[in-house]
């Protein structure tokens, strides 16, 4: 047998091999064919049509998405008053978020007592109770908003002292112009540092690994604890007991776990519909979340805009702060003359009182002094308070008294040559005594 023939041999049994394997495809998908046929056949003599209809959406949901349906995917009828209803309103929930505590970090003795707290709280439990963890991703957008509002409200506060600046400079006062500029210093360092967190915290926000833990406790009240006879109260009523049993266990829950050092609170009725939304939208919750779309009003018929009214009551409310801080401010600066007047004052009566001691107590001593030593010791009191009341005038009165105090240091220089020159007497009357007693001797 030459090469030729050989090769004819093995392209016959490949193309009857390929042939065998298309049968068997044949035979394995007619089965199928005929299960969706009778399919179509059974729904067309339910609908009185004996035509045939492709089914496009094979293996998808068919049919309408009612209220009623959703309800029984989801498990609650409402959410009212801070709790979640259930089953026809048969079961009533509420929620307590706990802060956790940093047990890692703690002590020895710390960890015992906060077991043995956790442990007490167990023993005092007389009902059921579920705890819940749920991580979310954390967003920051709404941190890094706030921090900025704080940041721009600085940056406004530091332009009106520089403005008030510019009028001390005007007006000349180097006193309030020091405390401007100290002012101006320390919130310039606050702002630095608000500006770093906030680029810090929107760097944080840019990273999406960033996870939350929150753990809740979930408390359940069914209506048949209640007793019989539920039918002689109504729907409201049965609420009102309801809320009343929930609180009353979620407040003594709370009170145990304060003795293993876990805060908690009751979640409101908004928070409980966030809880629900990302328990059943986990991925879509962090792109659709529902506190936006609360700020939007897509649960409204309509949004509108703010009242014409009320931005102009707005608008008002903010002039009048900004116009009562710069009313306090210059009463506080006004105060602070005020207080630097009142001051000198009393400087003034201090010295007036010194003056009138000291009148006083030569006026003791006159007999035992000589007449002219009385009469010099007398001028030198008054001089000398004069001197000190000068020395205490404030600095904006210097221009108009130049010309008075340089008559009043005349007069000083005058009387004080005087006084060199009147009191080398009684030195030589007392050496002129001396010599006479010697004499005398």
């Amino acid at each position: 047998m030459d090469i030729i023939t050989v090769l004819q041999i093995m392209i016959g049994i490949i193309i009857f091999v390929m042939f065998l394997l298309v049968l068997f495809y044949l035979y394995l998908i007619r089965p199928r064919k005929q299960k969706s046929e009778e399919s179509v056949v059974q729904t067309d003599y339910n609908n009185g049509n004996k035509q045939e209809k492709k089914v496009d959406n094979y293996g998808r949901f068919q049919g309408e998405l009612t209220q009623e349906s959703i309800f029984d995917f989801m498990e609650f009828d409402e959410v009212i008053d801070n709790m979640i209803v259930r089953k026809n309103k048969t079961q009533y929930i509420m929620v307590l978020q706990c802060n956790g505590v940093n047990y890692d970090l703690m002590s020895e003795q710390e960890k015992i007592s906060v077991e043995e707290g956790f442990v007490q709280f167990l023993n005092t439990l007389r009902f059921p109770i579920q705890l819940y963890v749920q991580s979310r991703t954390l967003n920051l957008k709404d941190i890094v908003a706030g921090y900025q509002e704080r940041v721009n409200a600085l940056n406004n506060e530091i332009n009106k002292i520089d403005a008030k600046i510019q009028q001390a400079k005007r007006a000349g006062n180097n006193a309030l112009q020091e405390k401007l500029y100290f002012e101006k210093r320390r919130k310039q360092n606050v702002l630095e540092y608000g500006v770093d967190i906030t680029n810090y915290v929107a760097r944080l926000n840019s990273n999406q690994n960033i996870l939350q833990q929150r753990t809740y406790v979930i408390v359940s009240f069914f209506v048949s604890e209640l007793g019989g006879n539920l039918e002689n109260y109504s729907k409201d009523e049965i609420d009102n007991m309801c809320f009343s049993e929930l609180y009353t266990r979620c407040q003594n829950i709370s009170s145990s776990l304060m003795s293993s050092q876990v805060s908690s609170r009751i979640l409101e009725s908004e928070e409980l519909m966030e809880l629900l939304y990302i328990a059943y939208n986990r991925d879509e919750s962090e792109v659709y979340q529902l506190q936006k779309a609360l700020d939007a009003q897509y649960d409204a018929l309509y949004s509108t805009g703010k009242d014409v009214l009320q931005k102009r009551q707005e608008k008002l409310d903010q002039e009048i702060n900004i116009a009562a801080i710069d009313m306090a401010t210059d009463s506080i600066l006004k105060a602070d003359k005020q207080k630097q007047i009142e001051d000198l004052e009393k400087e003034r009566s201090k010295m007036q009182s010194i003056k009138d001691k000291a009148s006083q107590l030569l006026d003791q001593y006159e007999d035992q002094l000589n007449p002219r030593v009385f009469e010099l010791a007398k001028e030198n009191v008054e001089n000398t308070a004069q001197i000190q009341e000068e020395k205490k005038i404030p600095e904006k009165t210097e221009p108009k008294k130049v010309a008075s105090r340089g008559t009043t240091t005349r007069r000083v220089n005058r009387t004080s040559n005087q006084v060199t020159s009147q009191a080398e007497t009684p030195r030589r009357k007392i050496v002129k005594r001396n010599n006479d007693i010697d004499n005398e001797n």
